[in-house]
């Protein structure tokens, strides 16, 4: 009696750990968060997506509004043209501002949206006009390290000109 016992209660553990590994699975790919409300497509061009991948957030004051459906490479522009569903429920003005943001440090990137003041509202398949590129780590971190060294070259041509002079 005791081993069939303990032989449910193994399987009991087994299958919460497959039912654990279930949702983080769906966690990481961004699925848990399924959404079959009616959404509207806008569209924004951006130089720069970064990190940026299919279904992260659309987000405005820190709610998800939406979601990525598609980024693609306009050959035209050479630039990423990104589809993002945006639920019904919320409208946003033409003057809006879409920026890639990142979660933390070192988090995922989403898109903000920073809404206008414009009377008139995007509709289903308008372009944003007004976009902010992400900012990458690396360029701006050889930015700064450029900056240094030619502060540095600036300063060591100041004091040759002055005989070494301060």
């Amino acid at each position: 009696m005791q081993r069939t016992t303990m032989d449910l209660w193994v399987g009991v553990f087994v299958m919460a750990g497959i039912g654990a590994l279930l949702i983080l699975a769906l966690k990481v790919g961004n699925l848990g968060t399924y959404s079959t409300a009616e959404t509207y497509t806008l569209i924004g061009n951006f130089e720069n997506i970064g990190g940026l991948k299919v279904r992260a957030p659309v987000k405005s004051a820190g709610v998800v509004v939406g979601r990525i459906a598609d980024i693609q490479f306009n050959t035209q522009t050479f630039d990423a043209a990104v589809t993002m569903n945006i639920d019904r429920r919320y409208q946003f003005p033409k003057d809006t501002f879409a920026s890639i943001l990142t979660s933390g440090l070192l988090g995922e990137q989403y898109i903000g949206l920073a809404a206008g003041g414009d009377e008139t509202v995007l509709k289903n398949g308008d372009k944003i006009m007004k976009t902010n590129s992400a900012m990458v780590l690396e360029e701006m971190i050889g930015r700064f390290l450029f900056d240094k060294a030619s502060e540095n070259k600036a300063s060591e041509a100041d004091d040759s000109e002055n005989g070494g002079k301060k």
